[in-house]
């Protein structure tokens, strides 16, 4: 949620920090802003609304400052509003900052500084770091930053610039990322950003700041500073992104563009990690005696990431029958969970910083779990606080409802699970090259699913006019079933629900009538007679069908009113396949309601605040 952009460099900022509050469009957002330092002056311009906005505000006039900080926020304190958009100000205006995260102790901060003078012009919980800094300041930023920060509270990502050193940027995080590179290319200079892909156009090198750390940005270098103040070497990544993944490439929109890309993610991520029937994971830094004690398994995830987690859960208990938790991280740390050394942890967050699944990992370890982070952002903060990581390899995904990183992290769970049977002695080595085999067809599976959407088009005029619907599954097309009905509520606002489908008789039968259609995921399974019954019950109350089924079933078509069909495969590998139908029909829905599949109303793509 919200986004931070910086640079200072040998060319006017303007251009870049818009360009670069663009490629942070995904997060979510609903007001952005920029402060240019001058010597003597800040220009502060903020606008409610679309970046656009913003940018046709700056061409009004010529900006010739090379130093600037930009921002979009998404609202938390304060409405969505001109003043109380980022950046914001000291008193004197001498300084601006930018924040991203929440400041908890906000409250009992403003009263103080309101006590000693300060005015406060916004109802946001930011505003206090800009007078906390304008407290401490005594011509040196990086000092008033470090004395300022610990006054604070909560998580942030926080740039800032002062007018008595009009070409620097002082940056600090705690629990919220920060990304730093430099550029010696035409466009010559230091960047921050709040998410790589900001960097990407300049620099492919980057330092992704630990919490406490201050880092000060010039024209020409980066020092990194410690809590204490002594000067740190920073550890530069390399990230392999092709910036080219960050536009349409044709495509109507990133998500269908993603879609599209599913086959490719899924190809990369568990290319080569068998070899003669031997799982091979070396990033899950577990020796055969700490595997040995593994004696259960907590996953933990938030949205599309806890439903690869349930996906994970019958796997693992399936093949290597380790009794197998799954919570949301949001939860975990506030029920007490039964969590030991002999506990493996797997963490599952999209982009790394989620900040309810960084909470439950340290909460993890502080118990002695082994944590194991799945993750597709390299250097993220999860992967720092880990015992070990598994990228899964989606690049680069842009609409914030995830399609391709959804389908990597089932491909990467899968692997781990066959990891820990083989460990376990539950799978021999010619299982497990059978298993890797059934994997590895998913992706040409995938291809022949998107070949033809003819069928998905005409259901979604169905759904698009109803007021609800009813996703139901057994097994593992249950679990579908939750993910395709939080596509369809992400992007289309249409409400549905998801259930077990031996669950519909025992309340939710009582919603069912001719406005609320069924999705059934009915796939070759050991329950799909089960499944089918079920499907009948909601046939009998008026409910029109729509069913995902497999290649040949003709049983299912006399009974549906549409089938979308997905070639034959193993049912635990229909977890992947079985998705894709519903990930298009929640777009098919979307556009045909009118909406933003790329930027859904109040949906971030990267959730940083509790």
């Amino acid at each position: 949620m919200c986004g931070i952009v910086g640079f200072t460099g040998n060319v006017p900022a303007d251009k870049i920090l818009i360009d670069g509050l663009k490629k942070l469009e995904y997060r979510g957002y609903d007001s952005a802003g920029v402060a240019l330092a001058y010597p003597g002056r800040l220009d502060v311009i903020r606008r409610t609304g679309k970046v656009a906005v913003l940018e046709e505000a700056l061409s009004n006039d010529e900006h010739a400052s090379c130093c600037g900080i930009g921002h979009t926020r998404w609202a938390t304190h304060g409405r969505p509003s001109e003043t109380n958009a980022h950046p914001h100000i000291d008193c004197h205006g001498n300084i601006a900052i930018v924040h991203n995260g929440i400041i908890e102790n906000f409250v009992a901060l403003r009263d103080e500084l309101i006590a000693e003078g300060h005015t406060f012009r916004s109802q946001t919980d930011t505003e206090v770091v800009a007078h906390l800094l304008e407290r401490y300041y005594e011509g040196d930023l990086v000092a008033a930053m470090r004395k300022a920060t610990q006054q604070l509270q909560g998580a942030y990502g926080i740039a800032a610039v002062c007018v008595d050193a009009p070409d620097q940027i002082v940056v600090t995080r705690k629990d919220s990322p920060i990304v730093i590179g430099m550029s010696d290319g035409d466009v010559k200079g230091s960047f921050i950003g709040s998410d790589m892909i900001a960097l990407l156009e300049y620099t492919r090198d980057a330092i992704f700041l630990d919490d406490g750390q201050i880092a000060l940005l010039r024209p020409n270098s980066i020092e990194v500073f410690d809590r204490s103040g002594k000067t740190v070497e920073p550890t530069w990544t390399h990230v392999d992104w092709d910036a080219e993944n960050a536009e349409h490439a044709g495509y109507p929109d990133f998500m269908l563009k993603e879609i599209y890309e599913q086959p490719r993610a899924v190809r990369d991520t568990i290319a080569g990690c068998v070899k003669n029937g031997e799982v091979i994971l070396d990033e899950l830094t577990l020796d055969d005696e700490d595997i040995a004690a593994i004696d259960s398994v907590y996953i933990i995830g938030c949205g599309t990431s806890y439903h690869a987690g349930l996906v994970a859960r019958e796997l693992i208990e399936g093949w290597a029958r380790i009794p197998t938790t799954v919570d949301v991280a949001s939860e975990f740390r506030y029920r007490n969970p039964i969590v030991t050394p002999s506990t493996l942890v797997i963490a599952i967050s999209q982009s790394g910083e989620t900040a309810d699944t960084l909470a439950a990992v340290r909460l993890a370890r502080s118990k002695g779990a082994k944590v194991f982070a799945v993750t597709n952002v390299v250097g993220s903060r999860i992967t720092r606080e880990s015992d070990g990581a598994f990228y899964v390899k989606a690049n680069m995904e842009i609409s914030v409802a995830a399609t391709k990183s959804f389908l990597a992290q089932i491909a990467c769970l899968s692997l781990i699970a066959m990891f820990l049977a083989q460990k376990k002695h539950r799978l021999t080595s010619n299982q497990v090259a059978s298993l890797y085999s059934d994997l590895c067809e998913t992706p040409s599976q995938i291809e022949a699913i998107l070949e033809n959407q003819n069928e998905i088009e005409e259901a979604a005029e169905l759904i698009s006019k109803a007021h609800s619907a009813m996703y139901v599954g057994r097994g593992i097309g249950a679990t579908i079933c939750k993910e395709g009905a939080l596509k369809l509520k992400e992007i289309s606002y249409l409400h549905a629900e998801a259930y077990a489908a031996g669950e519909l008789k025992h309340g939710p039968i009582a919603l069912l009538d001719e406005n609320v259609p069924v999705v059934a995921v009915v796939t070759d399974s050991p329950t799909r007679m089960q499944t089918l019954s079920n499907v009948q019950e909601a046939l009998a109350r008026g409910s029109h069908i729509v069913a995902v089924a497999t290649e040949g079933d003709t049983e299912v078509s006399e009974i549906a009113d549409y089938v979308l069909y997905i070639p034959r495969t193993r049912d635990w590998c229909s977890a992947i396949t079985a998705s894709v139908p519903l990930q298009l029909l929640a777009r098919h829905v979307a556009l045909k309601r009118g909406c933003d599949v790329d930027h859904p109303r109040n949906l971030a793509k990267s959730v940083t605040v509790e």
